[in-house]
């Protein structure tokens, strides 16, 4: 069905009306060399009618109003942009401030302890700290840049 859409489209791009030696009309999509009156019939050359409307909507100025609400229409996309921006800077400072105070913890010397499975609290060893060290520090490296 799209494939029959399409070439119709095509077909219809260009078509030609002639007037042929006997004096008749003629139609096809390229007029013989020597023929007169020729004329090219109404079709977007790009395939649909539709498809011209924004082409020739872009050669006309634009109007005041419209000229205004573009304008309007940007600045508010700037803005929602600047605050998106805004927002991430404030994530990322967050992230890193939590990332430090992780490092802190574990560099200080003080216990650890953390939840297992059964919700118990168990205490980290030498090994467990050095991992959990390295994870936080890798963190703050990449949350603090």
């Amino acid at each position: 069905m799209c494939l029959a859409l399409a070439l119709s489209d095509v077909a219809m791009a260009q078509t030609y009306k002639w007037t042929d030696q006997n004096g008749r009309a003629q139609y096809g999509d390229t007029p013989p060399a020597d023929a007169s009156n020729v004329t090219r019939l109404k079709g977007a050359t790009s395939g649909s009618p539709a498809a011209a409307a924004p082409e020739a909507k872009k050669d006309k100025p634009l109007t005041p109003e419209q000229a205004f609400q573009k304008r309007q229409h940007e600045r508010e996309d700037a803005d929602q942009k600047a605050a998106q921006d805004r927002a991430q800077s404030e994530q990322n400072r967050v992230n890193c401030e939590q990332a430090r105070a992780s490092v802190r913890q574990l560099e200080s010397g003080q216990r650890v302890s953390t939840l297992n499975s059964a919700g118990e609290r168990v205490f980290l060893d030498d090994d467990q700290r050095a991992s959990q060290l390295a994870r936080a520090q890798k963190a703050a490296a990449e949350w603090c840049k």
